[in-house]
């Protein structure tokens, strides 16, 4: 869909940004020139319909329904990817390739928004509310409220996914007159501090933060173990402040200190982060089940969360640390972050269900494998559970745990300095000041019909719609405008304007 006529467009986009103009030819400087207009007209689209320079994950083509991960109004926006600090990625991206101001100016209204919706406690919750009657609820910086909701949320990258999206965009401004980025540099100085603030003695971090200092006397540092007895029904009482690897909280967490030194050379981040790892090691379970738990009592044994998330060893959460563990031996160049392994990968090795395929939760002693259910307890086959909890949650499957054993065994069959020779760091921070180096020509001309139909699918308003049905949101309602898909889109043009660019 050629939104100029291919001349003008030329005319106009070669008097706006003469040094992006791709010399290959004809063909595919128009493509380039479409490229470049089909992103200034979706972000401008997005951008209009934002609440306060956030976002949520989706709306009705009307804007009448909109969600996050659940229903929403139009004075909210979502945290959690892909929410408000992912869109606000895509943002500081296409700014790199294009350096349109506009772009910037999106991506500060969206770092303005996580300053609005900051807790005293540092983090942020899963949403973000504009009401002013309804702000009340919520301890909000910006209100010097003394009381409401004040829990910063690890849990799903919500926190980490905020602090990150600012220091990518206070690196990429850094040279920006606006007095604003100053309070968008005190909202994530502030985080960040909190963020240490809520790191326990032994390096890991509860799934939520009310604020409140840790006695250390109450979380001693020792290894993990396993317990002889414990409850086999859910008790009553919060699991947030349990140690947490459920949903990569701990990786995110410890990449977003990583990135924070990495850009700040602030060698605090950096020893939070090395406590962070040595943890990794504390919480290895002794054989003879050496894997690791989704969450973590005070003592370091495995504990109830959710009431279908009893205390087990889990392949899923175990092939996540194994990843980790690798990507911080790269980081650190310390061998002992690749002891815990191979215990952990002949237990693996041992316990497959199928070829390739696991149970996601085994019972603590026993290896059996086992399930949960709303009701509290422990099953061992999925035909006890319920069926909406039969499918509703992932308790089989290969998990990534053979990737994860085979990125071990190319790391260290390779050597560390002959892999990151050859392989860029895996906590390396990209600079989204400076553009990638240009791909080839070859490989633009191959993603050139992906770009066209890209191209053609955006409609006359500028948004790209999926035909889904979103269940927590309007089960009758099947086209949406999506962020997640305007994030995907947007990294598309942005690689391929990356390819075409001139050297």
């Amino acid at each position: 869909m050629n939104l100029f006529p291919r001349s003008v467009a030329c005319i106009l986009f070669a008097a706006a940004t003469p040094a992006l103009i791709c010399a290959a030819d004809n063909s595919d400087a128009a493509l380039r020139t479409e490229a470049l207009a089909a992103l200034n007209k979706s972000a401008r689209a997005l951008h209009a319909i934002s609440t306060e320079g956030g976002y949520l994950w989706r709306y009705s083509p009307d804007l009448k329904i909109r969600g996050g991960e659940g229903p929403a109004t139009a004075t909210q926006i979502w945290v959690q990817p892909p929410g408000t600090p992912a869109v606000g990625h895509s943002f500081l991206r296409v700014y790199a390739v294009t350096r349109d101001p506009f772009y910037l100016s999106a991506a500060r209204d969206t770092a303005l928004a996580l300053v609005r919706g900051q807790l005293e406690s540092g983090g942020w919750d899963y949403k973000i509310e504009f009401d002013p009657a309804k702000r009340a609820e919520w301890r909000y910086r910006e209100a010097n409220s003394k009381r409401g909701n004040n829990s910063s949320t690890y849990d799903d990258n919500n926190t980490q996914s905020a602090l990150r999206f600012l220091l990518a965009y206070l690196d990429t401004a850094k040279s920006s007159p606006d007095p604003r980025d100053a309070q968008i540099r005190e909202c994530l100085d502030h985080g960040l501090k909190k963020l240490l603030e809520a790191q326990y003695p032994n390096g890991a971090w509860p799934q939520r933060w009310d604020g409140h200092p840790h006695d250390p006397a109450k979380y001693p540092v020792k290894p993990a173990s396993i317990p002889t007895d414990y409850a086999r029904e859910q008790p009553n009482g919060s699991y947030y402040g349990h140690y947490t690897f459920n949903d990569n909280s701990h990786r995110d967490l410890t990449v977003t200190l990583i990135d924070a030194w990495h850009r700040t050379g602030n060698e605090t981040y950096r020893d939070a982060a090395r406590r962070a790892a040595d943890y990794l090691i504390l919480a290895q379970l002794p054989q003879p089940q050496p894997l690791w738990a989704q969450q973590y009592d005070e003592n370091l044994q495995p504990a109830w969360a959710r009431a279908f998330e009893p205390p087990s060893i889990t392949t899923s959460e175990s092939a996540g640390v194994i990843r980790l563990l690798v990507d911080l031996y790269l980081e650190f160049g310390d061998e002992k972050y690749l002891k815990p392994i191979p215990p952990a990968i002949a237990w693996l090795r041992s316990h497959e269900i199928a070829p390739g395929r696991w149970a996601r939760l085994y019972e603590l002693g026993t290896d059996k494998p086992i399930y949960g259910d709303r009701d509290k307890k422990i099953h061992y086959t999925l035909a006890e559970i319920s069926e909406e909890r039969r499918h509703g949650y992932g308790w089989q499957g290969g998990f990534g745990v053979t990737d994860a054993i085979a990125y071990y065994t190319r790391v260290t069959t390779t050597g560390r300095d002959a892999w990151l020779a050859k392989n860029p760091s895996p906590f390396v921070t990209k600079s989204t000041s400076t553009r990638p180096t240009p791909r080839s020509t070859s490989t633009a001309k191959k993603a050139a019909p992906e770009i066209r139909r890209l191209l053609a699918s955006l409609n006359p308003a500028g948004f790209w719609l999926t035909t889904r049905p979103a269940k927590l949101i309007d089960p009758a309602q099947t086209e949406w405008i999506e962020t997640e898909l305007f994030i995907r889109n947007t990294a598309l043009l942005c690689a391929y304007l990356d390819a075409t660019s001139a050297p």
